[in-house]
């Protein structure tokens, strides 16, 4: 496995998982779920701690989209080492007049996750969820489990597979 953590599988320790994450992770998936110091949840603390390579983690953003007065929401997965091109690629690809990050409390409140830990594994069934390629080619990639205190580990095609992802070139 990666990193000097001791993975399991997630399925043996839900607490470490929030709840919309334990859910999906108990009905469509086989990932692994490390514990890991809250204080070291963000990528580049995290990766540097725990022996894990950047190009091996992903992070989720929260994207908010607007057309016609209509709001949306959508999911970005993308390498720790990329950035996801939010008002090019990802809000021509969503259909979306203006497209933004989600602000913090928003973010939690609507995923049901820990900020910093936000996962794109149990986000509401009507998001679009945009997996980044690099993501889906990977055999192993280490995301957040919608709490700071844990990360998984799953196949990225495992991601490129959720209900309502797509797989897309969104990086930088």
């Amino acid at each position: 496995m990666l990193g000097n953590l001791e993975w399991v599988s997630a399925t043996r320790r839900l607490e470490l998982l929030a709840d919309p994450v334990a859910a999906a992770v108990r009905s469509e998936m086989d990932a692994q779920v490390a514990e890991i110091d809250p204080d070291l949840a963000d990528t580049a603390a995290f990766c540097a701690r725990y022996d894990v390579p950047l190009e091996l983690s992903a992070n989720c953003v929260i994207i908010t989209t607007k057309r016609g007065g209509e709001i949306g929401y959508a999911a970005c997965l993308v390498l720790a080492t990329h950035r996801a091109d939010v008002n090019g690629v990802v809000r021509r690809h969503l259909g979306a007049r203006k497209a933004s990050f989600a602000p913090m409390d928003q973010a939690t409140e609507l995923t049901g996750m820990e900020y910093g830990g936000i996962t794109a594994i149990g986000l509401p069934a009507d998001w679009q969820i945009l997996v980044d390629e690099a993501v889906a080619r990977e055999a192993q990639v280490i995301i957040g489990s919608g709490l700071r205190r844990s990360k998984l580990s799953l196949p990225g095609k495992a991601l490129a597979d959720l209900h309502g992802a797509e797989v897309i070139a969104l990086a930088q």
